[in-house]
């Protein structure tokens, strides 16, 4: 419907960010362009950030003077425009009909003097060469000089030279806070471009051999450019002055929104809303403390996935650390959960700050103590040794690889008798644990069953006894956890705090973390 004043079209879909699907009014007049969520839609905006958009009402409002230009294309809800803005925000309308254009574009040119009204014919050939292009926060690959697909630089996560001439980007679009990753559709996580040098360098190379290291330093130089120039406008890069914190003995700095992880040859954006899990628990030798982050979803190295973050302190390492909250609304949003000086034990402070920052519970270890006085026992998941923390809702292994499980995922434990041989080298849990592992699992009413040998004389030698005794196997018959097939874990030290004795972050590559526990 239109008349002299504006233009309406109904049954409108704001798509400006993926997984939010809201169907509304959009109006077109000379103060600007304004949609407005139909009745009862304005629930499925809840949580975004988008600039323009008002909730809970649910309208997204752009003035004239802010426009810059309005793009027209096939889109899968038929027809859609593209709205730049002066700002550089890229608004996203869809559902519009074929015969829509004609009637927008006259509208767009009377009441919008000097901002282009443009015809965006999409490639189609399914080429997988063409060139990659920026413009604002968006990069585009083009083939024929037409577009075939656009990557919002605020969905990188990571980039990284993956060889000479490679470039890997990662992608973790953002979510509207309540919206579920359980359930929803397959995205797309990697994309991998590689320069190709021209007909004439491959011909000069052959004809001179010095040629041949110039090529590849032209190769590699260019694969660098654009890898620069993701990290640029996906603020990937260092941004120390805006940052929060920064942790240079645990390579992460901290920010409002992320953390950003440095490796030696990765860099990770790790937004907060992935923060699922925070455990803080001591070392058996009482000289160390491990932070571990569990994130969901995990961080990814090529086809590696870690859902786990393993930091290691030495206990009695102490620090002063001052938060740059001076940023405007940073002091009263964290009021309560951040100070703006610490002076305490670094791993207490970076606990601290993980969990006012994540707004995630910090889960210690609890009440069970060891046989010897220790918060875990000694023992083995499949060929790696480490400690079982039994925590006040669930066991915890670690450091190699992390495994938690819920007290809810249990439905019974065994005790079975293991002998000791040549052959089974595996460390198993010593058999003086006994009593207190079971007085523990009967507190938090845990079912357990036990194939040991009553009538077998106990051991009381030392944790650290590496002799033939017998042990016992601690075995849990358990729902979904937090675990998977861990045979493939291997070593990354790029993200382990230095300390005396390295702690490397593991990965699952099956992992599936369970929706968080309140």
């Amino acid at each position: 419907m239109s008349n002299d004043r504006f233009l309406r079209f109904n049954d409108i879909y704001l798509a400006t960010e993926p997984y939010v699907k809201a169907v509304g009014q959009m109006r077109v007049n000379a103060s600007g362009i304004g949609w407005k969520a139909a009745e009862g839609e304005a629930e499925n905006l809840k949580g975004l950030s988008i600039p323009g958009l008002t909730l809970p009402v649910g309208m997204l409002a752009l003035q004239r003077d802010d426009l810059r230009r309005i793009q027209w294309q096939r889109v899968a809800r038929g027809y859609g425009l593209r709205i730049h803005t002066k700002s550089g925000t890229v608004h996203k309308l869809d559902g519009f009909r074929e015969d829509d254009q004609e009637s927008l574009r006259d509208v767009v040119r009377k009441m919008f003097h000097g901002v282009p009204f443009e015809v965006r014919e999409i490639s189609i050939k399914g080429w997988n060469w063409g060139k990659a292009d920026f413009e604002g926060t968006n990069m585009t690959f083009r083939v024929d000089n037409r577009p075939m697909f656009d990557l919002p630089m605020g969905y990188v996560s990571n980039t990284n030279l993956a060889n000479k001439n490679e470039v890997s980007v990662e992608m973790q679009p953002p979510r509207a806070k309540g919206v579920k990753r359980k359930g929803a559709p397959d995205e797309l996580v990697e994309i991998r471009g590689a320069n190709k040098a021209s007909d004439d360098e491959s011909v000069d190379g052959d004809k001179d051999g010095d040629k041949d290291g110039e090529k590849e330093d032209e190769e590699v130089s260019a694969a660098s450019v654009l890898h620069d120039t993701i990290k640029e406008r996906a603020d990937l890069g260092q941004v120390s002055g805006d940052s929060i914190v920064q942790f240079p003995e645990i390579l992460v700095d901290m920010f409002p929104h992320f953390l950003r992880l440095r490796g030696k040859t990765y860099d990770y954006k790790i937004p907060y809303e992935n923060v699922q899990r925070l455990f803080l628990v001591s070392k058996p030798d009482e000289l160390h403390m491990m932070f571990i982050v569990g994130l969901n979803p995990p961080i990814r190295q090529g086809q590696t996935r870690y859902p786990y973050l393993v930091l290691q302190f030495v206990r009695d390492e102490e620090m002063t650390v001052e938060l740059n909250l001076e940023a405007e609304g940073l002091a009263a949003k964290y009021e309560g959960r951040l100070r703006t000086h610490y002076d305490e034990p670094l791993y207490r402070i970076v606990a601290n700050v993980f969990k006012g920052l994540a707004d995630k519970r910090l889960i210690e270890g609890g009440s069970f103590r060891a046989y010897h006085g220790s918060q875990g026992v000694k023992a083995s998941l499949k060929a790696n040794e480490g400690t079982l923390y039994p925590l006040d809702k669930g066991f915890l292994f670690a450091p190699k690889p992390p495994l938690y499980i819920p007290h809810s995922d249990i439905a019974s434990i065994v005790f079975s008798r293991v002998e000791a041989s040549s052959s089974n080298k595996m460390r198993t849990i010593n058999r003086e644990e006994h009593a207190s592992l079971e007085e523990y699992m009967a507190e938090h009413g845990i079912k357990m069953l036990s194939e040991l040998n009553e009538t077998t004389s106990v051991s009381y030698k030392g944790m650290d006894d590496d002799s033939d005794n017998d042990g016992a196997a601690f075995q849990g018959a358990a729902g979904a956890g937090d675990g998977g097939d861990d045979d493939e874990s291997s070593v990354d030290e790029d993200f382990v705090a230095e300390s005396e004795s390295d702690v490397p972050e593991e990965y699952d590559e099956n992992y599936e973390t369970p929706e968080e526990e309140e």
